[in-house]
């Protein structure tokens, strides 16, 4: 409970600071501008993966284990191993973004994402370490000195009258860096030690890639998912569409800023948790993040309405907000339940398999529907389906590995979602849309009810256990 207050603080904090960004950015950048922000931030989001799984190596492999019990001298080597590695691939990023590309505003984000790549990746690591021993209040400290020093800074810039994407681009980097030394101070006894001290352990290096790199692959493909689309979305219209498009994706996906943060804390707690209890909780833990979940759909109705008043120039695709608002259902369940718990398993490999198998659906619809069809109707429907299919696919191997039976509850999920997205597209007026969807949520209560008792009878045995 303390590491969750801890987390619970930091991450709403950050969903403050990210509600903001959204509300204030768009509306002082011009719809270009904002389309090449938010193409930095498509390109960062796959930085994470040029150190080729060693981190996810360090996190699966140390999950559970106490700081106090680390063999320092060897995360040293390890760390500045990585280090070497990062600048050697951020050199020749930069140097064939200056050499090959022609248009200069991608060329400036594509130098600023080998910067960010070299500031991320070296962070990781110390990242994974504190979440792997749970050091979880120094984690959300540093997630606070980012996104904090983050938003000061633009906003900052924006009171000045500086309204430049490069600019914004520079304050991202700005608070990622200090978190990076604030990470280092956290970590000194790791970082800073004597040059005696290195030493060339390609076999720990080998064995972190080798069991990283599966979850890698996995977590690369589950961003390939919705990024196979957006990349047809750039491609087949502008670079306009895509900031259009990639503000709604921001906005569905802003609850999963705080969902993310639990799963973070489960993780090394349900590597110290035996095996028999693991099928309970998650039962437990299934009915109390969907039941809100589900609920919180709702808010979408009044949040249109203010979206479209304040950033009116966005009105032709926040109509597509209905249609993604559902993501965070999916999503949620993925982030927290589904994933902690199959690298709990260490079932890397299904995840890697379940998400290669959606990336080729991706491929397939996005040719289909940009290509073809070139619908960005469709285009934007095949980001939820791929969403709910991965969901599908992952939590049916799921309850087979745990041995337990969640397809009624499936099912219920699923049409709630499909009568939002119905409610949400047809519906003429917002108040109408609420009326509507409450009832439906209501019904979905009273179907609930018996499984709700025992989730609260089961909170109070894991909490008094």
């Amino acid at each position: 409970m303390k590491n969750f207050s801890y987390t619970l603080s930091s991450n709403l904090i950050s969903m403050i600071i990210s509600t903001i960004v959204i509300l204030i950015v768009p509306k002082v950048l011009g719809v270009e501008d904002y389309g090449y922000w938010q193409l930095y931030l498509f390109y960062a989001s796959f930085v994470g993966f040029l150190h080729f799984g060693w981190n996810d190596g360090i996190y699966l492999r140390y999950g559970g284990i106490e700081y106090r019990d680390l063999n320092k001298d060897m995360f040293f080597s390890q760390f500045w191993l990585l280090v070497i590695l990062q600048v050697i691939i951020g050199t020749v990023v930069i140097g064939l973004s200056t050499t090959f590309n022609s248009d200069n505003n991608k060329s400036f984000i594509l130098i600023m994402t080998a910067f960010c790549m070299l500031i991320v990746n070296i962070r990781y690591m110390l990242i994974y370490i504190l979440q792997a021993t749970n050091r979880i209040k120094e984690y959300a400290q540093i997630t606070l000195i980012e996104r904090v020093l983050y938003i000061i800074l633009i906003l900052f810039l924006l009171i000045v009258g500086i309204k430049q994407y490069k600019i914004i681009i520079a304050a991202d980097l700005a608070g990622k860096f200090f978190s990076l030394l604030y990470s280092i101070f956290c970590c000194k006894d790791i970082v800073f030690k004597k040059i005696s001290t290195f030493y060339l352990n390609l076999k720990e290096t080998f064995e972190n890639i080798r069991v990283g790199i599966k979850l890698m692959f996995s977590n690369i493909a589950g961003m390939l998912i919705v990024g196979i689309v957006q990349f047809g979305i750039e491609r087949t219209w502008d670079v306009a569409t895509f900031g259009k498009v990639s503000l709604t994706l921001v906005v569905s996906n802003l609850m999963l800023v705080f969902i993310n943060a639990v799963g973070i804390i489960l993780f090394p707690v349900l590597r110290r948790t035996s095996k028999e209890a693991l099928p309970r909780i998650y039962k437990t833990m299934r009915t109390t993040l969907m039941v809100p979940l589900l609920g919180l759909l709702v808010v979408y109705f009044p949040l249109k309405v203010f979206l479209s008043a304040w950033l009116p120039q966005y009105n032709e695709s926040l109509i597509y907000m209905s249609l993604l608002f559902p993501m965070c259902v999916f999503e949620g369940k993925m982030a927290l339940l589904i994933n902690t718990y199959l690298k709990t398993l260490r079932k890397e490999k299904w995840m890697l398999t379940i998400n290669l198998v959606t990336v080729l659906l991706s491929i397939i619809l996005t040719f289909s529907f940009t290509l073809v069809f070139k619908s960005l109707t469709f285009a934007i429907v095949s980001i939820v389906i791929l969403m709910a299919f991965r969901c599908l696919l992952a939590e049916v191997y799921l309850s087979k590995v745990l041995n337990i039976i969640v397809h009624k509850d499936i099912i219920i999920e699923m049409t709630m979602t499909l009568l939002f997205i119905l409610i949400g597209w047809f519906m003429p007026s917002s108040w109408m849309g609420i009326a509507s969807y409450l009832v439906i949520y209501g019904l979905y209560l009273l179907i609930k009810r018996k499984d709700l008792n025992t989730t609260l009878v089961e909170v109070k045995q894991l909490i008094k256990g």
